[in-house]
This record gives structure tokens, sequence and C-alpha cells, in this order.
């Protein structure tokens, strides 16, 4: 399930910019291989984060509400990797690189929900996941070890 298209990234860049981050051989086109291993490097980017919390890839058929926020954060991933190709990258590009990761951290570690009408299917991948829920330790280790 992918996320983003080759002419979802054309569309972002600029079919200048495009060709110009893209084109290894000088033939004045970009080289669908580059683009295709920076799309698949940002998705797969997306669904590790993703998949410490949901079954991934995410389906966006079904998710329809999650695909255009799936779609810019693959293509701000997507955009910094080819940009990294022609330094230098634009504090734009970093920027937004440097949001979209704290927010798939913030996904993993569970303070952020991904904004799902429905239930987003978790994963097991990690095992069950707990949390101790009770009153606060009245005495650390250290002071229970002189009593």
């Amino acid at each position: 399930m992918a996320y983003i298209t080759n002419t979802d990234i054309e569309e972002r860049l600029g079919h200048a910019a495009y060709v110009q981050l893209a084109d290894d051989d000088g033939n004045g086109a970009a080289d669908t291989g580059v683009v295709d291993e920076a799309r698949l490097a940002a998705e797969g980017e997306v669904n590790s984060f993703l998949a410490l919390r949901h079954a991934t890839p995410i389906d966006v058929a079904v998710y329809s509400e999650l695909a255009d926020l799936l779609k810019s954060i693959s293509l701000d991933l997507a955009e910094y990797r080819l940009r990294l190709r022609r330094p230098p990258v634009s504090e734009d590009a970093r920027r937004r690189r440097e949001q979209t990761i704290e927010w798939l951290r913030r996904i993993g570690d569970g303070t952020v929900a991904l904004p799902s009408l429905s239930a987003v299917p978790t994963t097991t991948a990690r095992g069950t996941i707990a949390k101790a829920i009770g009153a606060e330790r009245l005495l650390s280790r250290g002071e229970l070890e002189t009593h």
C-alpha cells in the first residue's frame, strides 16, 4: 500500500527541481530508479515509526481520513532524501523533516494518536505493552537497601 507516487513527488517539487534532483545520467529526465528509492525509503521510514503501535502499511482505502496526512509526511521525507543528493538542503526542507520525525516518534511512543474516525489496527510485534498504575513509590531502591 503506497502513500505516495512518483507523480506526487514531482508535483511537490515542481518539474524543474524534480529533474534536477533525480537526473543522474544527464538526459534531462528524472531517473525513475532514483525517485523510486527515495519514495520507498520515505514510506518505509513512516511505517517503521507507525509499526511501533499499528499494523503497517496503513490501508488508506479503508482509513481514507489518513490518506492526505500520510501522503504529506511521506512527501516531506521523500523530498528531503532527494534534496540530500544535491546539497545544500534548504532550511525549510530540514525543518519539515524534523517536524515529521518528531510527530512520528510521538505516534510511536503513544503520546499522539492517529486522527482516524475508527481505530487503526494495532500491532503485537513488540509484544504486550503494559503500563504500571497506582501510587508512587514511597522508598527508592537505595533507601530500601539501607534499612
